[in-house]
């Protein structure tokens, strides 16, 4: 019996969009680009959701890649980029409160840096979560079992009785290896709510 919803954040919570994110900074094509790719797309970005890499370090070494005139810009992008590009999944938080309602607990895995504390409040239907694993905060990410077995351990779940909402299928194949069903979130909520409903958990159709 499922008695647990667990949520990922990005792209299940809040809408992902480096390209958004740096779109705002109203840099031209080609310095919009760069900032893409080394910002986002370098090594420093995984190692910082890690935990092996502090943020400041993170940033340091992106600006070596970077023209100076870029560097503001990377900083904001490290540090500050959910203080502008913050965009709650439409239709999520009520499905969030929701499964509270009926009586689940609901929980956090997510790779993301500490800088998720900052803002976690911020985005609807946090005030239903029983409690959040952060892989910065633990030095572990996801799709390692090690990361899903200390969730289990943190606050004492069975993984039987989890269900995983991510919306990366590796995620998703990592929680199914440990014993925890899942689904991944294709943006469609009908399809999200058959599959938990699938799964035992009591929501609403959608039609």
């Amino acid at each position: 019996m499922i008695r647990n919803v667990i949520f990922d954040m990005g792209g299940v919570l809040i809408d992902w969009n480096p390209a958004a994110i740096v779109a705002r900074l109203g840099r031209n094509r080609d310095d919009s680009a760069l900032l893409l790719r080394e910002v986002f797309g370098g090594m420093e970005w995984v190692s910082m959701d890690h935990g092996i890499m502090t943020q400041q370090e993170g940033y340091e070494r992106i600006c070596r890649r970077l023209p100076e005139q870029l560097h503001e810009d990377a900083r904001c992008c490290v540090f500050d980029w959910w203080k502008e590009s913050l965009s709650p999944i439409p239709g999520m938080a009520e499905l969030i409160r929701e499964i509270r309602v009926l009586g689940y607990d609901i929980y956090l895995l997510s790779n993301a840096t500490s800088t998720l504390h900052q803002f976690f409040d911020r985005i609807p239907g946090s005030e239903c979560f029983d409690g959040k694993l952060v892989s910065a905060d633990v030095r572990l990410l996801k799709p390692q079992h090690e990361i899903f077995e200390l969730l289990f351990e943190t606050f004492s779940l069975r993984p039987e009785e989890c269900f995983f909402i991510d919306d990366n299928a590796a995620n998703i194949d990592g929680a199914f290896a440990v014993g925890m069903p899942g689904a991944v979130f294709f943006r469609d909520f009908a399809r999200l709510r058959r599959e938990l409903r699938a799964a035992g958990v009591s929501v609403k159709e959608q039609t």
